[in-house]
């Protein structure tokens, strides 16, 4: 049994994807949202896994060629409903609208993940993204 990185793991590979990942993560979610993250799981078992999501979603998967970040926002919006993450879905709702997605984008992904994940999935997003939309950009105007 081996402790601390594995055999195949090359720290100064990681450090690039972690110094990539909390660029591009606090481009897309804001520092204010990454700084409670990170703060709140400081000095925490969950300070590892901060750092791995940093290095492993933000580093090399939203580093990738191939889809703009809006389109990233998207397919996160989708996924989200269907995970019924809403917690997590509340700071992607954000993050799509600095991404440069509108939001009738943002409601009709929601709409149309209901077709697919069920209503009570969607209501429940439809109620976190409602509150986002709202304080971000204030009441919908007929």
């Amino acid at each position: 049994m081996t402790s601390g990185n594995s055999a195949n793991q090359n720290p100064a590979t990681n450090d690039k994807r972690y110094d990539a990942g909390i660029q591009v993560r606090r481009e897309v979610m804001g520092d204010a949202f990454v700084d409670a993250a990170l703060e709140r799981n400081a000095g925490s078992d969950g300070e590892a896994l901060q750092k791995h999501v940093t290095e492993t979603v933000w580093g090399s998967v939203w580093t990738r060629d191939g889809l703009a970040r809006r389109d990233r926002s998207l397919l996160n919006i989708g996924m989200l409903v269907a995970l019924r993450a809403t917690e997590e879905l509340r700071g992607h709702v954000r993050g799509a609208l600095e991404n440069g997605l509108t939001r009738t984008e943002i409601t009709e992904a929601i709409i149309h993940a209901s077709g697919y994940c069920g209503a009570p999935a969607a209501l429940s997003a439809m109620k976190v993204a409602q509150e986002v939309l709202v304080a971000e950009l204030g009441p919908l105007e007929d």
